[in-house]
């Protein structure tokens, strides 16, 4: 034991002495810089600069190193080493603040320093309180000596570099407080700027939304405050400008509510109250929560904004989800607002609803966010639909045929919900809620859907699903009336004679070749306006219906061989075969009778 101790010992010794020496460095590069101004003498900004970022990185690597260390070792001797380094580094960020603070130091010094000191002195910020203290205070410094369009760009080519780190949080944190400031600071071209500059700190924010430790609260805190400062600009701008920069803010405000959302990993209700913080914000932006959930608060913002400029657009490629989820923070605090009209009026208006059918695909979609969000949207979505009548339409609905793609990629998004929902209630809400949407689609439009869905779905479960689906509308007097029967064999083809070749595999596909034989039994046994014609059911019956019989046949047959070596597994597929095999000979026996009477 005692040699472990010294050991310990020998190794906190050695992790001080280096660190000293660090500190004695930059008490030389820091002295002699001191001495060479007050003697009048030229200082060689470029040599001073190079050889204190030199110093500095070197010492970051070396409290890295030791900080790996200790995650082996677990001793009394090396945290008290920890605490002498903190210390020392302590002394070495107090040093440089001194010297900036000197009146003795003229502009160029500070300008040349202002390059490399903030992306070197941030990596220290997150030791210890007292670091982010001084570390955010050098900062200031520059902020406050310095031209604010150099220091804009200069921080956020920190901010940039600071994404690799592996503790982009506390590096980040002094970076983003001095950002805040400039902002406010900059004379002229506000708008310009922030263009660049908030593009970057959304990254950042985000890139801090998954590491699996953060704080939404701490988090949260820095986005508020970008947004803040960004306020506070715009409210002394006019006419364009004010709106672009109003605008940027609108778009900032949903970003960020994506980023916070995606970094609650516990209790959703938890983030209420850093939500609510938005709601002035919110109003001042012009932002209305019908305005959100529709898409037309995202789009008005956006058409400010050049579309053309795909480094902006790339970065707020979440503003969807951040508008959709503020609707449902809407819904989760009722102190945030009361949408219950916002409500009403969705189920009143069917253009607005399937907006919001096709914003809400965005939570439903994703995979950073807690199941409780995709609970709450169904929750959402089936109060709307339990409001709206089934749609009779037969007419095509030209603002339904521009949405038409975003409504399949929702549905789409609905089917993953059921597929892959943790608990049986939600599965159950989802579906009800697929139901009653589909049933919302105008009828000239629904059987494209439908089609759509079955032939992008990779479940077989799923295809089942929906070919139940498009049976039961075909059962509806309205979809009667339209031509869907004759399409009916194009899709049961999909499943019965795989376009990629090759038939069903048993007893993987079961779901679907029963979904699909009962949806051809079905549109045989209605087909009273002759859709089904007889080119088509002789393909039919010669091109799958044949061949399907052969192969469901011998797959009996193999199990039937091999049900003595695993009796209940083989009973199993047995009778799901034989359900098969049924269902077909009765499709077989009733496109005979259609191939006599023709």
């Amino acid at each position: 034991a005692s040699t472990i101790v010294r050991s310990s010992e020998s190794v906190g010794n050695e992790m001080s002495a280096a660190t000293v020496s660090y500190l004695h460095r930059v008490r030389e590069i820091l002295a002699g810089s001191l001495r060479s101004v007050e003697a009048g003498e030229s200082l060689d900004l470029e040599s001073l600069v190079t050889e204190l970022a030199s110093c500095l990185n070197s010492l970051s690597e070396n409290v890295a190193s030791n900080a790996s260390d200790d995650e082996h070792e677990n001793d009394v001797t090396l945290n008290a080493s920890d605490d002498e380094e903190n210390d020392v580094i302590i002394q070495v960020l107090d040093e440089i603040l001194k010297f900036l603070a000197s009146p003795r130091i003229d502009q160029d010094v500070m300008d040349a320093l202002s390059f490399e000191l903030p992306k070197a002195i941030s990596k220290f910020a997150g030791l210890s309180s007292r670091c982010l203290e001084l570390a955010e205070a050098i900062v200031d410094r520059f902020v406050e000596a310095c031209n604010p369009r150099d220091m804009l760009s200069v921080l956020c080519e920190a901010l940039d570099a600071a994404r690799v780190s592996l503790s982009l949080s506390s590096s980040s944190t002094p970076l983003l407080h001095g950002l805040s400031k400039v902002f406010i600071s900059v004379r002229r071209r506000h708008y310009e700027q922030l263009k660049v500059a908030v593009p970057i700190v959304v990254n950042v924010l985000k890139d801090m939304s998954l590491e699996p430790d953060i704080q939404p609260e701490g988090l949260f805190d820095k986005a508020l405050g970008i947004a803040v400062s960004i306020k506070d600009v715009a409210s002394k701008l006019e006419k364009e400008e004010g709106t672009n920069v109003r605008s940027l803010l609108g778009l900032y405000l949903m970003q960020i509510t994506a980023v916070l959302s995606v970094s609650i990993k516990d209790k959703v209700d938890s983030g209420v109250p850093l939500v609510m913080q938005l709601k002035p914000l919110l109003a001042y932006c012009g932002l209305t929560h019908l305005g959100l959930i529709t898409g037309n608060d995202p789009e008005r913002l956006l058409s400010t904004i050049s579309k053309d400029d795909d480094d902006f657009l790339n970065s707020f490629h979440d503003i969807n989800l951040g508008a959709s989820l503020l609707f449902i923070w809407a819904r989760i605090s009722p102190e945030v607002a009361d949408v219950a009209n916002d409500v009403d009026e969705l189920q009143s208006n069917p253009a607005k609803r399937w907006q919001a059918y096709g914003m809400l695909k965005h939570i439903l979609a994703s995979g950073d966010l807690l199941w409780e969000f995709k609970r709450r949207t169904i929750e959402v979505l089936l109060d709307i639909v339990k409001g709206v009548a089934p749609s009779q339409c037969n007419e095509e609905i030209d603002w339904f045929t521009s949405i038409l793609k975003c409504l399949v990629y929702f549905s789409q998004a609905v089917t993953l919900v059921i597929m892959y929902a943790p608990d049986a209630d939600l599965r159950k809400k989802t579906f009800e809620t697929l139901k009653r949407i589909i049933s919302d689609i105008p009828v000239s439009q629904r059987f494209d859907v439908l089609k759509a869905l079955v032939t992008n779905s990779q479940s077989s479960t799923m295809r089942g699903i929906l070919l139940d689906q498009v049976k039961n509308n075909m059962s509806t007097s309205s979809l009667q009336a339209t031509d869907c029967d004759a399409h009916v064999s194009e899709l049961v083809e999909l499943v019965l004679k795989p376009p990629h070749g090759g038939p069903p595999l048993f007893p993987d596909q079961s779901d679907e070749v029963l979904a699909a034989l009962n949806l051809y039994r079905f549109a045989l046994l209605n087909d009273g306006n002759g859709f089904l014609s007889k080119k088509t059911l002789e393909r039919d019956y010669k091109g799958w219906l044949l061949p399907l019989r052969t192969i469901v046949s011998g797959s009996i047959a193999e199990n039937q061989r091999e049900k003595d070596h695993d009796q209940e597994s083989s009973l199993e597929i047995l009778c799901i075969l034989n359900r098969i095999e049924s269902l077909l000979y009765w499709c077989i026996e009733l496109v005979e009778e259609r191939l006599k009477s023709h």
